[in-house]
């Protein structure tokens, strides 16, 4: 799909909502599996990557219903022997989660996902689940497609090697069903949606600075009501930050301390955001207001980089429009991300007119720069294609982003909430 986009001329004075938070989203239906009884979900994303943990859900056995805006979950049976292949399509976040679960269950299964999944690594996930005591075989012993045979599973004491939400939550999954107290090292922050999660449902779960304690426990059905996806909000705050005059407020968005690394990086560097918390729950929620500001350049890190990792991109578009010389650094994870984001980002941005360099973890960006509209690729990326559309609607003339359908992935009515923008 080609996407075509022109710069706005006026400021945004919008009032908004966003979608549900995928993250959130995935683990809801998850966790709703595994608990006792019937889990009730308000406010499901309905994108493709969600619905990707829907369909091998439903082939494991788990009855799953969607009744108007809600979704029931309940496992009456227990999981079953699927019957084909579980295919995960784009989404990680299903492949690396589903594992855990896969690793407990005393049959064989096997795992798949479209062509872009197929080249991330899924090592650091079979990693530690094979010292748990589940066998797996795998394309070049780390990729998809793979096949899991479950088995009773053990604790483990295991460091993270790398900040990993999806590795971190695999561990949790599967130490869920074993014997004993799993301890998991963290040795830099990742969201931490799942530990929220598991202790709301009745886990014993216990987190110390950076060592997190899983006992085998029994979860319990729960109602989880969503909250707006911070990641997906942060293109509308990018709009609103340069865009002159400009005041959106974002209401009912996920404010987890694990999730603003983005925000508290653009107050830091002079963005006028104002946060209003307004439920707390098993997960803080409220309003953002977002105006028009003057930001300084910046250099993030290995400590910044876990915090804010699907919003590189856009920082680096943001990067483009400030005086002076912005670095990202210790981002390498970057490059096994639906697509190389380091480099598709860079070469796209390059097409726009920005001064920016490529480095093997990042990225050297100076500003500020204006930006003029040129042919763009997504490269199947949504957060890629998201950004593209953000920047043709600062850039001169007219922006055309080839790919661009790839946004559906997280963000179901992103076009529309564009257009209504003009």
């Amino acid at each position: 799909m080609i996407y075509r986009v022109s710069k706005l001329h006026h400021p945004i004075i919008e009032e908004i909502e966003i979608p549900p938070d995928k993250s959130i989203s995935h683990r809801a239906l998850i966790l709703g599996s595994m608990g006792k009884g019937e889990t009730v979900i308000h406010n499901l994303l309905e994108s493709k990557d969600v619905l990707s943990t829907v369909r091998i859900l439903k082939k494991l056995g788990v009855k799953i219903q969607r009744e108007k805006n809600l979704w029931k979950v309940k496992n009456t049976i227990g999981f079953k022997e699927p019957l084909e292949i579980l295919n995960a399509g784009n989404s990680g976040t299903t492949a690396r989660l589903m594992m855990g679960v896969l690793s407990s269950l005393p049959f064989i299964s096997f795992l798949t996902g479209d062509k872009s999944l197929r080249r991330r690594p899924m090592d650091r996930v079979i990693i530690p689940l094979s010292q748990m005591g589940a066998e797996f075989w795998a394309k070049s012993g780390k990729f998809l497609p793979l096949a899991i045979k479950g088995a009773p599973l053990k604790p483990i004491h295991y460091t993270l090697p790398i900040p990993s939400a999806q590795v971190k939550s695999a561990i949790i999954l599967a130490a869920l069903r074993a014997s004993g107290e799993t301890t998991i090292r963290e040795p830099l922050p990742s969201r931490d949606h799942t530990e929220r999660m598991v202790k709301h449902m009745g886990a014993e779960i216990f987190k110390e600075e950076k060592v997190i304690k899983v006992k085998g426990s029994e979860l319990y059905a729960r109602e989880f009501k969503i909250p707006g996806d911070l990641s997906s909000a942060s293109f509308f705050i990018t709009l609103a930050l340069l865009i002159p005059g400009s005041r959106i407020v974002i209401k009912g968005v996920g404010l987890n301390p694990t999730r603003k690394g983005f925000l508290e990086l653009l107050k830091k560097i002079g963005g006028r955001i104002e946060e209003n918390i307004k439920e707390k729950e098993w997960e803080p929620r409220g309003d953002l207001i977002v105006e028009y500001s003057e930001l300084k350049p910046f250099k993030i890190g290995k400590k910044e980089i876990p915090l804010l990792i699907d919003e590189i991109p856009l920082l680096a578009l943001i990067a483009t429009q400030i005086e002076g010389i912005s670095e990202i650094r210790d981002a390498e994870e970057l490059r096994v991300k639906e697509s190389d984001r380091i480099k598709s980002t860079v070469g796209n941005l390059r097409l726009l007119g920005a001064e920016i360099e490529e480095l093997p973890d990042g990225m050297i960006i100076k500003g500020k720069t204006i930006l003029k509209g040129n042919r763009v690729r997504s490269f199947g990326d949504h957060r890629i294609a998201m950004m593209l559309i953000i920047a043709g609607l600062i850039a001169e003339g007219e922006t055309i982003i080839e790919g661009a359908e790839c946004v559906d992935i997280s963000f179901p009515g992103f076009f529309g909430k564009i257009e209504s923008l003009f």
